[in-house]
């Protein structure tokens, strides 16, 4: 009998999450190191040099890759042979493992789990509790599988009840492009296949766990028909051109990744869950022996990339920039923003809104007019950081508000991750305003151009409060001009059909 003490568990998933808080697997480095030196398309090896910088620096600096720290998934394989040393349930170990993970006074991670979710979303201050997937197994170990799964790209996830004559590889191609971008390409693609619908969803979830080697598999051939099929989907989906952060190019997916599982002869249940650019999963088993830890990576294991600025680059006063200037901004521009900006996310937004409406006007310190607005839910600071890491989040979300915001308060532009949709880009059109792209996964690089911050109100939101930020030079590129082009409509259009005519070529 193996015995399993309860402070060993614990310990163990509390180490787990600090060390994917700020190491990205190494498999994952290698691949986006990869898709950077064969990218033809100037933004997006632009973005991808920046994820691998801001990767190597959270990797130095044990700072987190992404300020959404992500919810919490745990596989678990229990041994019938296992007996515990424990007052705890397991599902109670892990969350205290999560709660101190997330605590950790040296690295404090974002607390984004809510509680009564139809509700009062009651922040839990802790992040439990984690979601999680027990099994009891054969064998004398507890097998332990954790990861940190942030909100843009769990919420791509998809999840269809084919027909059994229905073509895999079509529903996805087709479903891919809805997606969007604020899944954070690159990435990689985790496909469920089989048993009922729910199954079909944790079989991609799972799926997630294991390692990139989509390459292996090309150089030494399929032996199934799940491997023909990642192989036709990592093909088909990369020739669709959304490239990194959705600019457009070569590289969409890194990996694609496939379970099945036994079915009713009357369906076909496909689930398919991306995994974004802030990849963050480990694993570890408990024999008994003590807590199992993490070994850190060596840190010559990452590229060396420099992210150096060009010539065509505009740098902007926030301060002092006007409408006049905005509207000489070109959609794929790169632009070094200087001076001060606030900060606000939905929970922001929907006060915002509801205050304007009820005529009490917005607090004080919250003036937008000609101002830029940074959609962020940033990661509080340790020692003697201004701000911890502060990614951008996924615009679309704020698209129900824009035109609201844009007509009331006279805002000039908006910063956030992805692409807009139509309700957006008509209210950027209509309102003559700016939509600019910061580059998803590379946070705590961007939290380094914060020069100053405080809250300025809605304290009560916590990393959803609206923050004054003062930057110095922080990279965006405009996404979506004042004339309401979009460079996430334009650019996987036009490298979709470079990728076909290069495919021509070689025919």
């Amino acid at each position: 009998m193996t015995v399993i003490r309860q402070d060993d568990f614990i310990a163990s998933v509390a180490d787990a999450l600090q060390f994917i808080s700020y190491y990205h697997p190494l498999d994952f480095v290698r691949a986006v190191n990869e898709a950077y030196e064969r990218e033809q398309n100037p933004a997006a090896r632009d973005a991808m040099a920046q994820i691998l910088i801001n990767s190597r620096m959270c990797a130095q600096g044990h700072r987190p890759i992404c300020q959404d720290t992500g919810i919490v998934t745990v596989f678990l394989k229990i041994g019938m042979q296992v007996t515990w040393d424990a007052d705890m349930s397991v599902a109670d170990m892990v969350n205290e493992g999560v709660r101190r993970a997330y605590l950790h006074p040296d690295n404090v991670l974002r607390a984004s789990i809510l509680d009564d979710p139809a509700g009062a979303r009651r922040n839990t201050r802790d992040n439990t509790p984690a979601v999680i997937h027990m099994e009891v197994v054969a064998g004398d170990t507890v097998d332990v599988q954790v990861a940190a799964k942030g909100g843009g790209s769990e919420n791509k996830s998809k999840l269809a009840m084919l027909n059994p004559s229905d073509s895999i590889v079509d529903w996805v191609v087709k479903t891919v492009p809805t997606m969007g971008a604020g899944w954070c390409p690159p990435g990689m693609l985790g496909i469920g296949i089989g048993g009922t619908a729910e199954k079909a969803a944790v079989l991609a979830k799972e799926s997630l766990m294991d390692p990139i080697d989509i390459h292996e598999l090309r150089k030494r051939g399929p032996a199934t028909r799940v491997e023909e099929l990642r192989l036709e989907i990592m093909e088909a989906v990369n020739r669709l051109g959304i490239g990194a952060q959705g600019l457009g190019g070569l590289t969409t997916v890194l990996d694609v990744k496939i379970r099945d599982y036994p079915t009713h002869a009357a369906s076909l249940p496909v689930a398919m869950i991306p995994n974004c650019a802030a990849t963050r999963h480990a694993h570890f088993v408990l024999d008994g022996s003590g807590p199992a830890l993490q070994t850190p990576p060596d840190i010559d294991d990452w590229p060396d990339i420099t992210w150096e600025v060009g010539a065509d680059v505009r740098r902007v006063n926030l301060n002092t920039v006007t409408p006049q200037e905005a509207a000489s901004w070109q959609p794929g521009d790169t632009l070094l923003l200087s001076g001060k900006m606030l900060t606000g996310r939905d929970a922001a937004h929907k006060k915002m809104k509801e205050l304007i409406e009820s005529g009490e006007g917005l607090p004080d310190g919250v003036d937008l007019k000609g101002r830029f607005i940074y959609y962020v839910g940033p990661v509080d600071p340790v020692g003697d950081e201004v701000m911890g890491p502060a990614g951008p989040t996924t615009a679309t979300r704020m698209d129900k508000f824009t035109d609201f915001i844009l007509e009331h308060t006279g805002l000039l532009g908006m910063i956030g991750k992805a692409e807009r949709g139509p309700v957006g880009i008509e209210a950027i059109r209509k309102h003559q305003a700016v939509y600019l792209m910061a580059v998803g996964g590379a946070a705590y690089l961007v939290s380094k151009a914060i020069t100053a911050a405080r809250v300025v109100a809605f304290e009560e939101l916590g990393m959803e409060a609206i923050y004054e930020f003062e930057v110095k030079d922080m990279p965006v590129s405009v996404a979506v001009d004042t004339r309401g082009t979009s460079v996430h409509e334009t650019g996987p259009k036009t490298w979709q059909a470079k990728i076909e005519e290069q495919a021509l070529d070689v025919v």
